[in-house]
Formats: structure tokens, C-alpha cells, sequence
């Protein structure tokens, strides 16, 4: 039952990883045609600027979670590495439930009244010719804590297979880093 139950929540991430890829290719058309637009025909549009930040935004948010479950979050590898598997889902199922959770559960409930302020106010950017509806752009911010609680839901319950011994973490290699 867990196993469907971990099956399921990495489904849930892979589309959010689908979904922000497929921002990240309209964000950069939307940037490429910004600058096209700007330096060769000296021209340009305040919401399609505000579009470029917002898409970022949503790709950076979204990405959270995809970046959990594939385990490609920062850590300090320099002794996490030398651990054994079992203490490594150990530290990584008392991250989870000490830190992240928590974390994200003071940021959904932070971001909500904030969302609703927005939407009240009915906000729209302070520059002419921005975007409107700013409630939209700040509603993604509990949304995206919402998915990292499912991910990390997941996270938790295949390291929890990890510390048991049923699988293993795929290990690093040091050299896909970037630097």
C-alpha cells in the first residue's frame, strides 16, 4: 500500500516537473521575443515583461517540489556522502518531518491571507499597462507548498524503504554538479 501510495505521489511530481519545463520553454519564447521585440523594432509591452518574472516565478516555486523527489536538493554532501544508506534515509526522514514540513506548513498558511488580500483589493501592477489579477501570480505560492508537502510525503515514505533496507539512494556523482 505504501509502495502505490509513493507510486502515485512521484506521478503527482512528475507532472509538476512536466508542467514547469513547459513554462521554462514559454518563458524563454517569451523572453526571446521581449528583446527581439525591444532592440529591434524598439518596441515593447510592461505585461509581457511582468509575464517573463511571473513564469520564472511559477518555475522556480513549482520546481521545489520536482527537485525533491528527484532528490537534487542542496545538502551539505560532505558527510551525508561517507553515511550509510540506512542513516541517510534516517537523516532524510528527520529533515523532512522537523524542517521541511513545518516550513512549508508556516509558509501556506502565511501565503493564504496574503493571496486573499490580492484578491479583495483586486490588485493589478503598479505600472501602466502591467498585468492585472496579481492574486494569480501570489496564489502559486501556497499552491507550490502544497505540492512540496505531497512530494515530501513521498520523500519520506521511500526513505523510509531506504532505512529498512529495501532499497537504495542512487548515489551522486560529483562531477554532474555545477558549479
Amino acid at each position: 500500500m505504501l509502495l502505490k501510495i509513493e507510486k502515485w505521489i512521484d506521478s503527482f511530481s512528475d507532472v509538476i516537473g512536466y508542467i514547469t519545463a513547459g513554462l521554462m520553454f514559454l518563458t524563454m519564447i517569451n523572453v526571446f521575443y521581449d528583446a527581439i521585440m525591444r532592440y529591434f523594432f524598439n518596441t515593447g509591452s510592461i505585461a509581457l515583461q511582468e509575464t517573463e518574472w511571473h513564469m520564472f516565478s511559477i518555475v522556480f516555486l513549482l520546481g521545489i517540489s520536482y527537485t525533491l523527489k528527484e532528490d537534487s536538493h542542496v545538502r551539505v554532501d560532505l558527510v551525508y556522502d561517507r553515511l550509510s544508506q540506512k542513516a541517510r534515509g534516517a537523516i532524510n526522514i528527520l529533515g523532512t518531518l522537523f524542517f521541511l514540513i513545518p516550513l512549508a506548513v508556516l509558509i501556506i498558511y502565511g501565503s493564504l491571507p496574503f493571496v486573499e488580500e490580492a484578491y479583495i483589493t483586486n490588485e493589478i501592477s503598479g505600472d501602466p499597462g502591467g498585468l492585472t489579477h496579481r492574486w494569480l501570480i501570489k496564489g502559486v505560492i501556497p499552491l507550490a507548498f502544497v505540492s512540496l508537502l505531497i512530494t515530501a510525503l513521498g520523500f519520506v515514505l521511500r526513505n523510509y524503504r531506504v532505512f529498512r533496507g529495501d532499497v537504495k539512494l542512487k548515489e551522486r556523482n560529483p562531477s554532474d554538479d555545477i558549479i
